[in-house]
């Protein structure tokens, strides 16, 4: 299944689109791989290797509009997709706040609803944003540098949320 995810992405220009360390594709690569490295289920890497195909509040590049969900879910199955779907419509500044509390308040930004997701699905989307933004603070000092206080910090909040493999990798990549 992810060859076919790979082969998509490359289909719409995943590998034209520029992101920090090279292509969206590369970044797409490298966030699942991370989550492999963390044992994360098949699921939850599918959805790192797509989890910028609607666009993010931070990347506004959407290779995929919302109204096509059923074809991504049929490459990468349901619950892939409905992660995929949770981390693009992610108001950051509105759920971020509120991820790690017992009754979180997520704000959908395509549709302005807001509601406590999941344990599983918050917890995947905790692991997705943190495999996300590690990669970029891997590749770009200026990105760790300017935003890596603050992803600590979120992180170390969010702890009850992210497995001891993701905890360690904040550690080892923010400091702290």
């Amino acid at each position: 299944m992810p060859d076919h995810a790979v082969a998509w992405l490359r289909e719409l220009g995943a590998q034209e689109v520029a992101h920090p360390g090279g292509t969206l594709l590369a970044h797409l690569e490298r966030v699942r791989e991370l989550l492999a490295s963390w044992g994360a289920r098949p699921a939850l890497q599918r959805a790192g290797l797509c989890h910028a195909f609607y666009g993010t509040d931070g990347f506004p590049t959407a290779l995929l509009p919302l109204d096509r969900r059923a074809e991504l879910a049929a490459v990468i199955g349901e619950e892939a997709e409905e992660i995929v779907y949770m981390y693009a419509a992610c108001d950051r500044a509105a759920s971020y706040p509120t991820l790690a509390c017992e009754e979180p308040a997520f704000r959908d930004r395509f549709t302005g609803r807001v509601h406590s997701p999941a344990g599983q699905l918050r917890r995947d989307f905790a692991e997705l944003s943190a495999a996300n933004e590690l990669d970029l603070a891997r590749i770009d000092p200026t990105f760790r540098e300017a935003y890596g206080t603050g992803l600590l910090a979120m992180f170390t909040k969010w702890r009850g949320l992210l497995g001891e493999p993701a905890r360690r990798e904040c550690r080892a990549v923010l400091g702290g």
